[in-house]
């Protein structure tokens, strides 16, 4: 054997001999996540009920103290009282034994000490699943609801009944739904854009930075193409960006328009759509979806357009991130006009 060829071996061998100790090391981590998250529950689980049992605060506030100072001595660190305010939370936030089972082989302590912070019910769940289906680690999952995700999902404004239900689907098989990818509104605050930029501009921006804006769209969106041809008859249309979502199985087609929505966006993402799926679609593929992109998105005519009942969603993006209190005004806005528009066509659901 040649002095190359033995390299060759100790590097193959080195290769497999690492590869084996890291998926080692995964596995004990992963192992020891999970013995410690159930002994955290347990801890919260067991001062909870001691804390409940005299029902006053100050009490409550006592008996962490002392428990943190006599764990310290004991243990050493990692039992201060704010970590067995952690474990409390744990505990009053997942009282199902078999739910937290469940969350501790899948998400790590610091995910969870995130989620059980949320309030909303299903909004924690949102963030669990997600977390689960992508992947997230604890810096994505923080960005997340930091940018309000959840509430910018189209999911958010469904009835709880319809959100329980895709949740738990989600959860079961790992099925997607559009509701649960498309976003409204998208942050475009990354592009830097001056302030007056044109369509082009604006294109060109994202083309730049397309990994973040993959990031904003979300995980299984891939890039297609800038400027698609579409050739129909005689003429020829050039669709902005076009995307592949791997989940949905189907191809995204996104159209950025500077201005508010106009109706006549609606019947040029109709001929997009038709047109790939006639020339683009291959076997195994969901029809195409489309992404229309405007400064401003003139609810009225989206509901009057019944967009619902199509494969168009229509979304706002901001180039200059807005303050929480503007989201939070958007959002409330478009639950309302979410439910008016589910009570005007006789759907049932609660609230």
């Amino acid at each position: 054997m040649s002095e190359l060829e033995k390299r060759k071996v100790e590097h193959v061998l080195f290769s497999e001999i690492k590869s084996l100790i890291e998926q080692g090391r995964q596995q004990v981590a992963v192992t020891v996540n999970a013995a410690m998250t159930l002994l955290y529950w347990q801890v919260g689980k067991r001062l909870n009920n001691e804390v409940l049992k005299d029902q006053r605060a100050e009490y409550g506030q006592k008996i962490v103290a002392t428990l943190s100072r006599q764990l310290t001595e004991e243990y050493g660190k990692g039992w201060s009282e704010k970590h067995l305010r952690h474990c409390l939370r744990f505990a009053e936030t997942f009282q199902d034994e078999t739910i937290v089972s469940a969350l501790r082989r899948q998400l790590s302590w610091t995910h969870i000490k995130s989620l059980i912070y949320i309030e909303d019910d299903l909004k924690r769940s949102f963030y669990i699943e997600m977390c689960k289906l992508e992947n997230w680690s604890t810096r994505t999952l923080s960005d997340r609801v930091h940018s309000m995700l959840y509430e910018r999902t189209a999911i958010s404004k469904k009835p709880e009944k319809t959100i329980q239900h895709e949740l738990q689907q989600l959860g079961a098989t790992g099925q997607i739904t559009p509701d649960l990818v498309f976003r409204d509104p998208y942050f475009l605050d990354f592009l830097d854009l001056k302030d007056s930029y044109s369509e082009k501009d604006l294109e060109s921006a994202i083309t730049a930075e397309l990994q973040r804006f993959i990031t904003e769209l979300g995980s299984d969106f891939a890039f297609m193409a800038r400027q698609k041809r579409i050739p129909i008859d005689t003429r020829d249309y050039y669709l902005d960006l076009l995307f592949y979502h791997r989940r949905l199985k189907a191809l995204v087609a996104i159209d950025l328009k500077l201005g508010e929505f106009d109706a006549a966006y609606k019947g040029q993402m109709e001929l997009y759509l038709a047109w790939l799926e006639k020339h683009e679609l291959v076997e195994g593929e969901n029809p195409p979806l489309g992404l229309i992109l405007c400064a401003g998105k003139n609810p009225e005519h989206v509901e009057l357009l019944q967009l619902h009942k199509s494969n168009i969603k229509v979304a706002d993006y901001f180039t200059i991130l807005p303050s929480k209190e503007v989201l939070l005004d958007k959002y409330h806005k478009a639950i309302a006009i979410a439910r008016n528009s589910m009570t005007l066509r006789g759907e049932g659901g609660e609230s």
